[in-house]
Parts: C-alpha cells; sequence; structure tokens
C-alpha cells in the first residue's frame, strides 16, 4: 500500500522512475531514497548500515566505558587550557543534551559555540542562553556576514540540488574550528548521531566545501572572504579540513553514537534542569528547515523526516505504524507565514520560487566536488577515520551511503 501522498511513479531526487513502489520491511524507507537496495527479507541497506555501526558503536556497559575514555582523552588534551573542549550548539534538543552531558556526567569543562546564520527560532536562542548560564557555560555566538549567508542560499535554490542549506552545514562546522583553534581548544564535540538522526544519501546531503564553491562561483554574487584559520567563513574544503585535523590536531568526537540516549527521557531532564522549551519540531531551531522541507517535499520528493523516523523505529524510539503514517506527509514546520517569510528575507516573490521549483532537479554530481580526491584517497580515509583524525563515520558516510 503506498504511503499517503507519495506520488506514482516513484519520484527520486525530483526525478520520476520506473520503479515498484517498496518500503523496507523493518524501517520506513521507501523507494524514494536513492541508492536503497533490499534483502530476501526485504530489510533495506540502510537497516544492515546502521546494525553494523551500532556494532561499532555499542551503547551500555560498552558505550559508557567508552564515553568515560573519550573525556578522559579530552580532560588530558586541555588539561592546560581554560577549557577542554567546544560543543556545538543550536537550542535543539539533541545540542542542548550533549552539552548538559559534558559538563553533568563527563566532567568537561566546554565552550559553547553558535553559529547564526540570520535564520535562528527565537525560542532556541532563548534556550542556549539559558543552558549555559544555568551550567555556567561561557557561549560564543558567531554571526554570519549576512550577504555571503543569504547569497549562498540563493546559490544553492538556483543550483536547483537537495543540499539547500550546505552554507549553513559549513558555517557551523567552520566556526567550530575556528573557535577552536582562535582558543587553543583541540577537541570539538557534535551531537549527531545515526541512532536518533539516521544516514542520508549522499545526494540529499553531500558535505563538501569545495563543492560550496563551486556552487557559489557559478551563481554568487557576493565574493566570498578569504579563509582565515580562526575566521574561516565559508570555507571548509578538504584542504581546510586536513590543516585543522594535521596542523592544529584538532579531534572531532560524536559523544552520542555510545550514549544510551534516548529522547523523550533527555527532553525532561533538559526541561526540568535547564528550563529548555520545545521550539516547535525537530531542527526548528532554523527557521530556514521551514522553507527547506517545503522544497525537498513538493521539488525532490525528499522527506527527511523518513529518514529519522526510520532511525527512530529501528531504535525502537517510534512504533512503525507511527513512522508509515507520518511518511510523505506535510510537516509540522511547513508553516506558510515561515516560508514566506524566509522567501522575504531572501529577496524573493513567489513569482521567484515558482521559477525555482520549475528548473531541473539535480545533485552535487552535477557539479564540480572534492569526489574524484575523495576517490582517489579512499584507503588515507579510512586510516584517518579508524586512526581518530577524523570522525570515524566519515568513511561510512562518503563510500557507503552512494547511489
Amino acid at each position: 500500500m503506498n504511503a499517503p501522498g507519495l506520488p506514482t511513479p516513484v519520484v527520486v531526487n525530483g526525478h520520476p522512475t520506473d520503479l515498484p513502489h517498496r518500503v523496507c520491511a523493518r524501517c520506513v524507507q521507501d523507494t524514494s531514497v536513492p541508492g536503497i537496495r533490499f534483502d530476501a527479507a526485504g530489510v533495506c541497506n540502510f537497516c544492515a548500515l546502521h546494525d553494523e555501526l551500532a556494532r561499532t558503536f555499542p551503547k551500555g556497559v560498552a558505550g559508557r566505558a567508552a564515553l568515560a575514555r573519550m573525556a578522559d582523552g579530552i580532560r588530558k588534551r586541555g588539561k592546560n587550557d581554560a577549557f577542554d573542549c567546544v560543543v556545538g550548539v543550536s537550542g535543539g534538543r539533541d545540542s542542548t543534551w550533549l552539552l548538559w552531558c559534558a559538563v553533568k556526567e563527563w566532567g568537561l569543562r566546554p565552550l559553547a559555540v553558535h553559529f547564526n546564520d540570520g535564520f535562528d527560532n527565537p525560542v532556541a536562542g532563548e534556550n542556549m542562553v539559558r543552558a549555559c548560564d544555568r551550567l555556567g557555560v561561557e557561549l560564543r555566538t558567531v554571526t554570519s556576514d549576512w550577504r555571503e549567508g543569504k547569497d549562498l542560499k540563493l546559490a544553492f535554490l538556483e543550483a536547483s540540488v537537495p543540499d539547500l542549506n550546505l552554507g549553513t552545514d559549513i558555517g557551523i562546522a567552520s566556526s567550530l574550528y575556528g573557535v577552536a583553534t582562535k582558543a587553543g581548544v583541540r577537541s570539538i564535540l557534535i551531537g549527531q548521531s545515526f541512532r536518533t538522526e539516521g544516514i542520508k544519501p549522499l545526494s540529499w546531503s553531500f558535505f563538501d566545501g569545495d563543492y560550496l564553491r563551486a556552487v557559489h562561483a557559478r551563481f554568487g554574487r557576493v565574493p566570498l572572504r578569504p579563509w582565515e584559520p580562526e575566521r574561516p567563513g565559508f570555507h571548509l574544503g578538504l584542504k581546510e579540513l586536513a590543516w585543522y585535523a594535521l596542523r592544529q590536531r584538532i579531534r572531532v568526537h560524536t559523544p552520542l553514537y555510545f550514549a544510551d540516549y534516548v529522547r523523550s527521557e533527555a527532553e525532561a531532564v533538559i526541561k526540568g534542569e535547564l528550563g529548555w522549551v520545545y521550539p516547535g519540531a525537530h531542527y526548528f531551531d532554523d527557521l530556514y528547515h521551514s522553507l527547506l522541507k517545503w522544497v525537498h517535499r513538493v521539488k525532490f520528493n525528499i522527506d527527511l523526516n523518513m529518514n529519522s523516523d526510520s532511525a527512530l523505529v529501528r531504535e525502537g524510539q517510534m512504533s512503525r505504524d507511527a513512522a508509515l503514517a507520518r511518511a510523505h506527509g506535510v510537516y509540522a514546520i511547513e508553516d506558510p507565514k515561515v516560508i514566506d517569510l524566509c522567501i522575504k528575507r531572501l529577496g524573493l516573490t513567489r513569482a521567484d520560487m515558482d521559477r525555482i521549483l520549475a528548473l531541473p532537479p539535480k545533485t552535487f554530481r552535477d557539479y564540480p566536488t572534492s569526489r574524484p580526491t575523495m576517490e582517489r584517497l579512499k584507503p588515507a580515509i579510512w586510516a584517518a577515520s579508524r586512526a581518530g583524525l577524523i570522525p570515524r563515520v566519515t568513511y561510512d558516510k562518503y563510500f557507503r551511503c552512494g547511489e
């Protein structure tokens, strides 16, 4: 039975296909997901990768031991510094819980860093300030140049690819590296987890600073200011990443991979201790996600919530029936008023958006990227991910989630 609203024939990345509609027998990923495959039992390859990652990053007793070793290493590396780690915060549930754990569970001395691209949800902003105040953590906000940030959003809309928020994603990551460099901190903690957010196919989210620069070179109008180690702006390609990892010896950690992180339980803690307020939906700490979800749905037939819901189903934090009922539906944050606000802030009209929606859908493969270099460096990337020079999941993301 087709999920509500799923078009026939199946649309993948905005293109109709002759694929028969099929849903994973375990999660709710379906044939609208690029590169999905099913085994003899009808279970998809994303479930298989999830299970392999779960074995690599165990929870429970083994996970707590791994987190204790991680925290001990971070404390030793930063014992003579004002801060022993940088924690990225957005005001959402995941990053607020991570900050709470860093202080309360692992005894770290974090410096909280937030990147503001001009679309912050005020509720999330209040959450950050309140959490940092109650935990006694310093908060530093890196505010992007509005002209650059706006221009990048417009460039990716014109590029007609799903990676509509790559500028902000790069900005978040580069701000963490930049502040860490300036503060002399060599450990970064981020609140991502395959257990609750899922594993995105590459064409839905190709994180690559060189890809960003290629799209900007073709569609951008505002020059990007040059890269500086402490003020990297929107520059975070392979060369910059290598500089931070090898020259500065900065390590990025994903603690929630090992944590017994149940969203409902974590939410109760941060509400009670930090006065956290739900921003309205997952990812709604950034208002631009309202427009992003809408464009994904109507232009590309991409349902990122189906992706994250599938992860929650695998982890037993959501029933499969509940996830199926939400698949390909209109998500809560697709508020017409917020969408109109985003369009207006970008200096566009509805007619402009109609033209953009009508552009032929593309993916990162239609533009110059670091992908060819990554392919040549595949053995080195594998070795670096296993040695801890880069997040271990990096190899899986770029070489096991393709189409």
